[in-house]
């Protein structure tokens, strides 16, 4: 129970007014605080002399006195509704007015009171008018009975409304929408001329002014294309607009939009497939310019754009008024509410300290708009109080300024000057954020290139369309300077001229550094130093998202908690392919992370390795489940104990490079059953064969978001012949029977990525079991002889960049690791303890075993680095200076001289060692 007991008391401005207030009961500040809104307003005095009467219950309990009027609504007969509607307005209209000049309500339990009237006035009006337009026949298989889901008529509250946050005086901004799916195709435009005019029933039950006022003006508007649309549109018409035309300012518009009458589930059926129109994937930095127009055209259109002086200032369109906050709220919603749901908040204020808790704002700056933006509407509801009207205009007189400082209980110079402080720090705090930057002239040192170079630049794709060509043009000057900064300034301008060929469009990129300069450092460093990611960021621009939002220089997650994250990502989707293009875009993201902080610095080789193996293993463990269960969904689950997936090569061993394939076995047990139970059951082996066949899909398919990776499944034991699925019983009895020495190499680096656990932990067993035998040294030397000797065959003798083939190089390395793993019984799975493995059977002594792991150590270093910087191959001759230092860089060398000379070195002494070795070894 909620007293009305004022806490603040207004002054009556006109005293006999206020004192001609009286309402039998009421004594003391009571009577005092009708006296004063009496006094200020004679929009509330004629209220209170209505409702003298009631007045007095209901000051004893205002949150019971407005339920009763809000309870009666649905109970009232259709021929009482109007007279109803208008009783309750009037009642709640003034306790909301008490209660507000009263200090008795915050702000957002006026706004609160007022839409909740509202959606309970919406909702009675439209019920009855559906009512009576099915009692007259006109709604095709609906009658009166049947309007539980109001014949899947929707109204769906925008604006203020929908948010929650009515002004005293406020239009109401509807959207009302049915299921064409509802009624039959031959009754459909029946059905929608009846719908029509229940709606039009409905506004005039609100709107209509009668001798007992009105309840809310309706305002249709914002509907599609309301000029040539009826006032009531199908759904499915309504989101092929949205998704062919919809703007800018439609979707913000729909970030407050929430059903309020009639089928409330269809409503937020609708919202719900509107999601991808409103809610972009990508972070919208295009919305900052849209905002900007939006509010230089309205300035324009209602002659709001001038400068701040109190008379007659517009308190929501003017400077520094309501709207301004709004626009740099919904925007900021918009440009990442995509890839963060909880920025989906309707209120401004809610958004605003959202907005603040995510990092997109300063703390202080919400707080303080949020502060403004309560003062600005609490000023806007006294102007409105007076007469009731639609207005947002301060005062244009000194008496007018008068009856509003008497209504806010302040003196006028102090109402003034606090109007003027909050009006201009609104003004500061949201400006800079909306107005494009101004051009400066191009730093002397690029003045002075070949205009070659930056005549290509205009002919680029990204920049063909006028709107793209501006904001490039605005962010040029900025983008030359940090060029001019480069190392290598001309070979720089190059390296940006070919990322901007390759960049298919524009204005969401350069719209991104336009509001965020910094990244534009981050752009130079990439293009200049490795034109790999350079291209890959050319083709997934998007990717510049995850720099900003939060937590992308932090430590590493790990496997587990990529693992975790993805799956809360998939489990949004509830469509197969957008599952595949959501995972797509994520590991895009994190793979663009760790080439960025390898080629910062950041992370090493061996890290970055390890960091793309944890990704590639996050995206198979988020993939597999949601694999299994579209496939299951026509085919049963998997018959058996179901599959387990093992990671071979570099992806078991936990080594990627920002280029790796993934090699992969899938392994299955049925125990013994012989299909799958399902609408369209299997034989077990196709079963998973084709469930293998999905997952490849799933990791290689280029779908509107890429390929996540190429997959390799050759090293299952039938090769490429047999299925792609290999049973159980059929692994074990091959490894154990028939296998190769390379393929029990192979097992060395073998490790399981998912499945079931205890087939998994059977796998791994397996695997230990097969590394642990006993072998003879002799005739594992003699098989890795043949073996280096078709590789150097067929592979031939490598480049003198390559870090893998070749001569003393990886390949030959890791083969010597992996034979030192069989030969000592152990199960590890890196390179290191394999050479000690070697070691310790004798195949090498200590010296070789160091020369070994100081070779492979820096030709991973520069396999890491090379991949990142050109994937086609390595060759320093052809990259930049840029590029040239962080490989001497990644590598721990002083210049590409010295790595060079590193390399030569350390792969002759490997390569001798295992000459001779193996030399000695085989007897050759």
């Amino acid at each position: 129970m909620t007293a009305l007991i004022p806490t603040r008391l207004p002054r009556p401005f006109d005293p006999r007014a206020g004192d001609g207030a009286a309402v039998p009961g009421l004594s003391g500040d009571a009577a005092a605080l009708v006296a004063g809104a009496a006094g200020g307003s004679p929009y509330l005095a004629a209220l209170i002399e209505k409702e003298a009467g009631w007045l007095a219950g209901a000051f004893a309990d205002i949150d019971a006195a407005v339920s009763t009027e809000l309870d009666a609504l649905p109970a009232a007969a259709p021929d009482t509704l109007k007279s109803t509607l208008r009783r309750a307005k009037r009642r709640v209209a003034l306790v909301a007015a008490l209660a507000d000049l009263g200090g008795v309500w915050r702000l957002e339990q006026v706004t609160g009171a007022l839409t909740t009237l509202a959606d309970a006035a919406c909702d009675a009006a439209l019920r009855t008018s559906l009512h009576n337009v099915a009692a007259r026949g006109k709604l095709p298989g609906v009658g009166p009975d049947d309007l539980h889901d109001c014949a899947s008529l929707t109204v769906l509250a925008m604006g203020k409304m929908g948010a929650g946050e009515l002004n005293y005086s406020s239009d109401i901004d509807l959207i009302c929408l049915f299921d064409e799916s509802r009624f039959d195709p031959s009754d459909f435009a029946e059905a929608r001329a009846g719908l029509v005019r229940a709606t039009r029933a409905m506004c005039a039950l609100l709107s209509d002014i009668t001798d007992e006022g009105y309840v809310f003006r309706t305002d249709l508007r914002l509907r599609p294309d309301p000029s040539v649309t009826p006032v009531c549109v199908g759904m499915e018409a309504a989101e092929r607009y949205y998704e062919s035309q919809g703007r800018t300012w439609e979707r913000a518009a729909f970030i407050k939009a929430r059903p309020c009458a009639g089928d409330i589930s269809g409503g937020a059926a609708f919202l719900k497939t509107l999601n991808p129109f409103v809610w972009r994937k990508h972070l919208d930095f295009a919305a900052i310019e849209d905002a900007h127009n939006m509010r230089l055209a309205i300035r324009a259109h209602k002659g709001t754009g001038g400068p701040i002086t109190l008379p007659g200032h517009d308190m929501k369109l003017g400077r520094g008024g309501i709207r301004e906050i709004e626009f740099f709220t919904q925007t900021r919603q918009l440009i990442a509410g995509g890839r963060d749901p909880d920025l989906r908040v309707r209120q401004t204020v809610g958004g605003l300290e959202m907005l603040a808790r995510k990092g997109w704002i300063p703390g202080t700056l919400s707080e303080e708009l949020a502060d403004h933006y309560r003062a600005h509407r609490l000023v806007e509801h006294r102007v409105q109080m007076v007469r009731d009207a639609q207005t947002h205009a301060l005062p244009a007189t000194d008496e007018g300024f008068a009856r509003l400082a008497a209504m806010m209980d302040m003196d006028v110079a102090a109402l003034k000057a606090d109007l003027t402080e909050r009006l201009e720090a609104v003004h500061r705090g949201t400006e800079g954020f909306f107005a494009p930057g101004v051009p400066q002239a191009a730093p002397r040192s690029m003045t002075d290139l070949d205009d070659s170079l930056f005549a290509a630049w205009s002919r680029a794709p990204a920049l063909r369309s006028p709107r793209a060509a501006a904001v490039f043009e605005r962010i040029r000057p900025a983008l030359l300077t940090r060029l001019a900064e480069a190392s290598q300034p001309e070979e720089a301008a190059r390296a940006m001229g070919g990322f901007l060929e390759g960049l298919p469009a524009g204005v969401q990129l350069f719209s991104l550094f336009e509001a965020n300069p910094q990244l534009m450092d981050l752009l130079v460093d990439i293009v200049s130093a490795s034109p790999h990611l350079a291209a890959y960021l050319a083709r997934n621009a998007g990717v510049f998202d995850a720099v900003i939002s939060g937590g992308f220089f932090g430590p590493w997650p790990g496997q587990d908690a990529l693992t975790k994250d993805l799956t809360a990502v998939l489990a949004a989707e509830d469509d197969y392919e957008r599952t595949l293009d959501a995972a797509r875009r994520w590991a895009k993201d994190w793979h663009f992370r760790i080439g960025v902080h390898h080629l910062r610095g950041l992370a090493t080789g061996r890290e970055a390795a390890t960091q793309y193996a944890d990704l590639a293993c996050a995206c198979i463990c988020g993939l597999w489940p949601a694999v299994q269960a579209d496939f299951a969904a026509r085919h049963g689950p998997p018959p058996g104990r179901g599959a387990a997936i093992l990671g071979m090569g570099s992806v078991g061993a936990r080594r990627l490079t920002s280029a790796s394939d993934l090699d992969l076995i899938v392994i299955y047990d049925s125990d013994g059953q012989d299909s799958s139970d399902g609408r369209r059951p299997l034989a077990s082996r196709t079963y998973y064969a084709r469930l293998t066949q999905a997952l490849i899909t799933a990791l290689s398919a280029r779908t509107a978001q890429g390929q996540l990776y190429e997959v390799d499944m050759r090293l299952r034991p039938s090769g490429t012949s047999g299925p792609v699925a290999t049973s159980m019983g059929s692994f074990c009895s091959y490894q154990r029977n028939e296998a190769w020495l390379w393929e029990h190499l192979a097992l060395t680096r073998a490790k399981v990525i998912t499945g079931p656990a205890a087939l998994g932990a059977e796998i791994e067993a397996l695997r230990r079991e097969i590394i642990a035998r006993p072998r003879e040294r002799a005739g594992v030397v003699a098989d890795l002889h043949a073996m280096r000797e078709r590789i150097a065959s067929a592979k031939g003798p490598g480049a003198p960049w390559d870090a893998k083939l070749g001569h003393g190089r990886m390949q030959e390395i890791e083969l010597i690791a992996q034979a030192g793993l069989l030969l000592s019984g152990n199960a590890a799975r890196d390179i290191d303890t394999g050479l000690l493995g070697a070691v310790a059977s004798g195949l090498l002594d200590a010296a070789g075993a160091q020369a070994c792991a100081a070779a492979y150590a820096l030709c991973f270093d520069l396999q890491m680095a090379g991949r990142l910087t050109n994937r086609a191959g390595l060759d320093p001759d052809q990259l930049g200076q840029a590029a040239r230092a962080f490989l001497a860089r990644a590598t721990g060398m002083e210049d590409i001289g010295a790595l060079a000379a590193a390399l030569a070195a350390r792969t002759g002494a490997a390569g001798g060692v295992i000459d001779a070795r193996l030399a000695e070894e085989s007897g050759a």
